[in-house]
């Protein structure tokens, strides 16, 4: 089977089979991440990776695609994608019998079944309990998905919640909010924490500062930050961190998630030790009543990595029963 996991900075494809009585029950034969932005389509992009590792085509007829974005009629509606793709052109273009969709995120919150302890690193170490698991991530947009309990078969559901409204903390962040609504009629909580929402959040700080903004990437104001010698940089970090954090303890109230929150997206591996000192754990657990229970709801942080191409061919899978 053909699966990929299509993001607005990297597209990753991987060639899978399946593994009878198996753990994870897929194995993966080949794989590839293409940047996004030296392709001119999708379509492109799956038939390189075809004809370097399937022959072109072989027999393979099914395609599963985990892309950030919705389906309206036949074609993906994403603010995150550089290009258009529709369905019915991409299936016809590959000679696929059938071509599914999924949300990215949700073939996440798929694949998190088949993660071991030792693929995550613990932000928040509490033991959990039952219940739905959530997936949220920062990356060119900000996604999430939750896990819900259904016996051996769990059930995935889709979530926008990126688009809520932003909902500030403190009055430093009140007044970003204020100065990000000069030019929208509404902030959206991935306008902020996402990779280009660091250099929103960045831009914003030394607007209200009066100090020119240096950076102009998310990575070069992740880096200036880690290195301790850029105040504002450092800032804008420290505050994407904390607003991470309640951002992820509302959604842990919304779906009351016992099983835990998975963090994924890419930049929070390369943040990875600034995270866990950051103010993100007093965020997440500052929700009134809720805290004693959102203090047993573990956070851990995972690799996005090849998870969300496992996670896509896992669900066609158990859709249609065939792995061809």
């Amino acid at each position: 089977m053909l699966a990929a996991d299509v993001g607005g900075t990297h597209a990753r494809v991987g060639l899978l089979r399946a593994r009878t009585g198996a753990h994870p029950p897929l194995q993966m034969l080949s794989r590839h991440v293409y940047e996004c932005a030296k392709w001119p389509g999708l379509g492109e992009i799956l038939q390189d990776f075809l004809s370097l590792h399937a022959n072109g085509r072989g027999d393979i007829a099914r395609c599963a695609l985990a892309v950030a974005g919705y389906l309206r009629g036949d074609e993906l509606v994403s603010e995150n994608l550089r290009w258009p793709v529709r369905i019915s052109e991409l299936r016809e273009r590959l000679q696929l019998d059938r071509l599914d969709m999924v949300n990215d995120f949700e073939a996440l919150a798929c694949g998190t079944r088949f993660l071991s302890e030792n693929d995550s690193i613990a932000v928040i170490d509490a033991k959990g309990r039952s219940g739905p698991t959530v997936v949220v991530g920062p990356g060119t947009g900000l996604g999430c998905a939750v896990l819900l309990p259904n016996g051996d078969a769990p059930l995935v559901m889709p979530s926008e919640a990126g688009h809520v409204a932003l909902a500030p903390g403190n009055e430093r962040e009140i007044e970003v909010l204020r100065r990000l609504g000069r030019d929208r009629a509404y902030v959206h909580t991935g306008y902020v924490l996402s990779g280009p929402g660091l250099v929103n959040l960045y831009r914003a700080l030394s607007d209200i500062e009066g100090i020119a903004a240096v950076h102009e990437e998310p990575a070069a104001i992740s880096t200036a930050a880690l290195g301790d010698d850029d105040p504002l940089a450092r800032e804008a970090l420290s505050m994407f961190c904390a607003m991470l954090g309640s951002f992820t303890g509302d959604l842990a109230v919304m779906f009351k998630a016992g099983g835990g929150v998975y963090l994924a997206g890419g930049i929070l591996p390369y943040i990875q030790d600034f995270l866990l000192a950051s103010e993100f754990r007093t965020r997440f657990l500052n929700k009134g009543v809720m805290q004693p229970f959102l203090a047993n709801v573990p956070v851990r942080l995972i690799e996005h990595g090849q998870l969300g191409v496992f996670g896509a061919a896992a669900m066609e899978i158990e859709k249609t029963g065939r792995a061809d």
